[in-house]
């Protein structure tokens, strides 16, 4: 098989705050190569860095705002996120939890640092990727799927090095999450000189990040916080880590379909979103109570 060529190593953008909990970089749709349509179904992309927030008696983090026509990912790596979604939907995300979001048909959201951590302060890290529906299930009924650490499938490549697979395949083994279309999402924890061995379709959309560390991808060195985006001419991605590495593999099928996005609507067409701004307001969304 075939090595994926390396299209880009991008290197984090400016930072900028999401609400004020969440001080991320974007990386999916940050430039054109980069756009919804060229990685779809990955249309978003925000990594919050390792940051350090101060201790907090007043959580901070992203008041009720509304979701339609796509899923979003929150994977926590160091800190610890609060949630409550209209469905009735609440918890919290942990050091090393997933939570997987399909807004579908429309959700109001909110998500803060959880209490007791916000009082103590510390570092934050964390990852919000949003993952496209077909038309078909964009109107479908609102879901979640909470994914603690103990619930996703570990793969061992060697000594204490593993695949920790969140969605999709690694080799014969397949992670929990269940997804609309074809996605693979895992988090490759290597030790120094551990090698991890990705096999995609040359179609589907890749990237990885290096959330820790630093790795040999495809042959060229990649540092910690960098995103690499891969072409459609091979189907492997071969990953060594350099140092202790965390990466974030993601790989999906593409929907073919038209993108129309506004703010916090992802759908087909313009009338569509107008539509999803109409039921917004007409509350359509359901109620959730302001604040942490």
């Amino acid at each position: 098989m075939k090595q994926k060529s390396i299209k880009h190593i991008i290197a984090p953008r400016p930072p900028h705050f999401v609400g004020d909990g969440f001080r991320v970089h974007n990386f999916i749709p940050s430039m054109p190569s980069l756009s919804m349509q060229e990685m779809s179904p990955f249309i978003m992309l925000d990594y919050g860095a390792k940051h350090h927030f101060p201790p907090s008696d007043q959580p901070r983090g992203v008041d009720v705002h509304p979701h339609r026509g796509f899923e979003t990912v929150t994977i926590a790596y160091k800190g610890r996120v609060a949630h409550h979604d209209s469905a009735g939907n609440s918890g919290v995300i942990g050091e090393g939890d997933v939570q997987w979001m399909t807004a579908a048909s429309g959700v109001l959201h909110k998500e803060y640092h959880e209490e007791s951590w916000s009082r103590a302060g510390g570092y934050f890290q964390m990852v919000q990727l949003w993952v496209n529906l077909p038309a078909k299930d964009k109107m479908s009924t609102p879901k979640y799927q909470e994914i603690t650490n103990d619930k996703m499938v570990k793969v061992n490549v060697g000594g204490d090095s593993f695949i920790e697979l969140i969605a999709g395949q690694y080799g014969a083994e397949i992670g929990p999450a269940n997804t609309f279309t074809p996605v693979h999402l895992s988090n490759a924890k290597l030790k120094a000189g551990a090698e991890a061995h990705y096999i995609f379709p040359t179609s589907f959309n890749s990237g990885v990040l290096v959330i820790e560390g630093e790795a040999i991808v495809n042959g060229e060195a990649i540092p910690e916080n960098h995103f690499v985006s891969f072409q459609h001419d091979g189907e492997t991605i071969d990953i060594k880590a350099v140092q202790d590495s965390i990466v974030l593999v993601l790989s999906g099928e593409p929907i073919n379909e038209p993108i129309a996005a506004h703010g916090p609507f992802v759908m087909n067409t313009r009338d569509e979103i107008i539509q999803a701004f109409d039921d917004f307001q007409n509350g359509k969304f359901g109620f959730l109570e302001e604040g942490a």
